[in-house]
């Protein structure tokens, strides 16, 4: 029985072009047909799917505060301060009507255990937008400058976080303080505005 006859060097050559070149194409998902329309694209990331961290509500929490928008209503001295925002849901949507109960020290680092001063709730508009106004707080022992807030969404869990304000000196020495709850506050003709958009599980 005769020998198959052997390849030649070209045609080996071109073979092996052929092999890299197929599992270049087979590494690479391919972004459009030939006639121009896309095919296999990377997902889009999520916007933000980490939930706003929770914090310890503390010992001065109490239910039932009063609808009002102005916790400074009554409120003698301190800086004027407003806070702004919105509440947003893990997805990236906006959850409207979403229930923000309000709480925390005067300027005289005192809170009020027996009425509404500096207490309150309202909800977020249909396009999960915020707004309050209040005072900054005052000190405490142990403690930076915070505010207390729980955030719901319609029929969803509760978050019970603090929100703070950058540079202030305590935040290096106060064991509950986070960074990722730092409110952006600038300077305003009255007092100083807030943001700080809340991300929770609807």
């Amino acid at each position: 029985m005769g020998m198959a006859p052997s390849l030649s060097r070209r045609a080996v050559l071109m073979a092996g072009v052929g092999l890299v070149v197929t599992a270049c194409s087979k590494s690479k998902p391919s972004r459009s047909t030939a006639a121009g329309a896309p095919t296999s694209l990377p997902p889009t990331p999520s916007c933000d799917d980490h939930p706003t961290v929770a914090q310890t509500a503390g010992p001065y929490f109490k239910p039932n505060s009063p609808e009002k928008a102005d916790l400074a209503a009554g409120v003698s001295g301190g800086t004027r301060l407003v806070v702004a925002g919105r509440v947003m849901s893990t997805s990236c949507q906006p959850v409207g009507r979403a229930l923000l109960d309000v709480w925390q020290a005067g300027p005289d680092g005192q809170y009020d255990n027996t009425g509404n001063r500096l207490r309150g709730h309202m909800f977020a508009d249909a396009s999960g937008r915020y707004r309050f106004e209040t005072v900054v707080p005052g000190l405490y022992p142990g403690r930076t400058r915070h505010i207390h807030v729980k955030v719901q969404a319609p029929d969803g869990p509760i978050l019970t976080t603090q929100l703070y304000f950058p540079g202030e000196e305590r935040n290096a020495t106060d064991e509950i303080f986070d960074d990722k709850l730092l409110m952006a506050v600038t300077g305003a003709s009255d007092g100083k505005n807030g943001t700080f958009d809340f991300v929770v599980r609807s």
